[in-house]
């Protein structure tokens, strides 16, 4: 079953951010679709490519450990500050510059442990 190809602005969300977000993909001699340039599972760099998700909720996050355990255990969301390294690639056969393509369902682990997901944006280019 053909799988929508991610590009730049489609939206993001983490299992512990309390907001969406927008995936940036760089326009550096890149391949495009409907103008935009398409994502590959490399481009999973924090505050470049994955903005924060609003406030983060994991007590994995230190910063958010320690306000919970300020407040005497009450869960104290924090600003999240991604960390990220690449995505799981799902359609290793497609490759731009090399690298497997992103496309809707790919996931990213975040390093405080939360889950982020992709889902197309607008126009959609999909993989045969």
């Amino acid at each position: 079953m053909p799988k929508p190809v991610m590009t730049t602005g489609a939206m993001m969300q983490c299992s512990f951010g309390l907001a969406p977000s927008v995936l940036n993909v760089l326009p550096i001699a890149r391949t495009t679709s409907g103008g935009l340039p398409v994502a590959t599972i490399a481009d999973a760099l924090p505050m470049v490519n994955i903005p924060p998700f609003g406030m983060c909720s994991t007590l994995s996050n230190p910063m958010v450990a320690a306000a919970t355990a300020a407040a005497l255990g009450v869960l104290t969301p924090m600003p999240c500050i991604p960390v990220t390294e690449a995505w799981i690639p799902q359609s290793p056969q497609v490759l731009v510059a090399g690298k497997p393509v992103l496309v809707a369902g790919s996931q990213c682990m975040c390093n405080w442990g939360g889950v982020v997901t992709v889902t197309p944006s607008g126009g959609v280019t999909t993989l045969a």
